[in-house]
């Protein structure tokens, strides 16, 4: 019994005949096959987008990274990147992260990079300056981190002023919102447990020490200035005098000691510490941990006025008198 037709077996002869006959067209036309199919199937599309990020989320199927990839013109068939990912992939399928595509790469390298969790990328180092707001945080993330996206962070960040600790931070591109506001949050408690004691042992609330400390970071630059500054601060509170605190009118509208008016300091804002008495509603700034310790380390004096002249020298009164004598001296032009 013949488990091959006659008729293949016919078929089979003659193309050898045309083969033998023709070697150099049949070779021709054997690598115009593969080139056709390495084109259609394997090679990077025309309009791969060379410098692109593409974020797997967790979770994410194959199938529909694939169609994802396909839509970012990343590759060209979404049955052979998943028929790839599966035979050559580490974990037989795609890796959740954030890849970076710094040049052209055909299909077979797209799939074993999503298949090993190969993100080609390094995560951004972002200084946070001490005193920075929240806005201005969210424009430096916006500025070093490649598709960060600024207005679910800043929605995200809404009654978290002061509580953002400044310090050196590495992210990744694509992180997401909820995953950068808890490197914050982390770094915060860290910090805060370090000088905890100190907190507990001058018995005011947290928030209020965070709201002074922000004014401090805000209003004078190193320790002994932030400690007497703060003296005097907790006392005007106790006296019901308002703070009459400059360094919140950046924050309420952006301008600083020298620039203001008189009706500047008459602006209608619960954060105006010359309309207002006790602290304001919240934090103006995320303070270093110097400023907040200064917050509950106060230097008593009997000083209850002070001021900073040109150079950024502060000099202490015990009197109103005493107070308009250092404006005439320091600040008169």
């Amino acid at each position: 019994m013949r488990l091959i037709p006659n008729f293949l077996w016919r078929w089979f002869y003659s193309l050898r005949r045309r083969v033998r006959r023709r070697p150099y067209a049949w070779a021709l036309g054997a690598c115009v096959a593969v080139l056709f199919v390495y084109l259609a199937f394997f090679s990077a599309p025309f309009d791969f987008p060379v410098g692109a990020y593409v974020s797997v989320p967790s979770g994410q199927t194959i199938h529909e990274t694939a169609a994802a990839l396909k839509e970012r013109h990343i590759i060209r068939s979404s049955i052979m990147f998943e028929t790839l990912v599966r035979l050559f992939g580490t974990k037989r399928q795609v890796v959740a992260g954030e890849y970076f595509f710094p040049k052209k790469g055909n299909i077979l390298r797209v799939a074993t990079r999503l298949g090993d969790g190969d993100f080609e990328v390094d995560p951004a180092r972002i200084r946070v300056p001490e005193g920075a707001t929240v806005a201005e945080i969210g424009a430096l993330l916006q500025k070093n981190i490649p598709d960060f996206n600024l207005a679910a962070f800043t929605q995200a960040a809404r009654g978290k002023e002061g509580y953002l600790f400044p310090d050196t931070y590495f992210f990744m591109p694509g992180q997401d919102t909820d995953a950068i506001l808890g490197a914050f949050a982390n770094n915060f408690s860290t910090h805060i447990h370090s000088i905890q004691a100190s907190i507990d042992a001058y018995g005011k609330p947290l928030s209020d020490v965070i709201t002074m400390a922000s004014l401090l970071e805000r209003e004078a630059p190193d320790t002994y200035d932030r400690r007497v500054i703060a003296g005097i601060l907790w006392k005007r509170i106790k006296l019901n005098m308002p703070l009459q605190v400059d360094a919140v009118f950046p924050y309420i509208i952006g301008k600083n000691s020298f620039d203001l008016t008189r009706a500047d300091l008459q602006k209608d804002s619960p954060y105006n510490t010359y309309t207002n008495t006790g602290l304001p509603p919240g934090p103006i700034a995320n303070p270093s941990l110097d400023a907040i310790l200064a917050a509950v380390t106060p230097i008593s004096t009997n000083y209850l006025y002070y001021l900073s002249d040109m150079r950024g020298n502060f000099h202490y009164s015990a009197t109103y008198e005493q107070h308009l004598a250092a404006k005439n001296k320091y600040l008169s032009n």
